[in-house]
């Protein structure tokens, strides 16, 4: 259920400073949300998959932490995230 080599960096490219910023946390909430979309497909096939919805939760709980951090450190990029992933009304 990880994203391929591909899909991640298309993303780091995305959100990200450069090519090689992994680490900020703008690029880590992306990331995570790409998995959590994914996982969201998963789960219209294997309705059952009860070890992998508990990973959807520590994930969604690892992205929501983040977004806390950021909205506290800088509230104007939280806002352009929130906006550009579509994960908040």
């Amino acid at each position: 259920m990880s994203l391929t080599k591909d899909k991640a960096q298309e993303v780091i490219k995305k959100f990200g400073k450069n090519d090689k910023d992994t680490g900020s946390t703008e690029v880590q909430v992306a990331l995570l949300t790409r998995r959590i979309e994914d996982l969201q497909k998963h789960f219209e096939n294997h309705k059952k998959d009860n070890h992998s919805r508990t990973g959807l939760l520590q994930i969604v709980s690892d992205r929501k932490k983040l977004l806390g951090y950021l909205k506290k450190k800088d509230l104007s990029s939280y806002q352009k995230l929130v906006k550009d992933l579509k994960i908040r009304d």
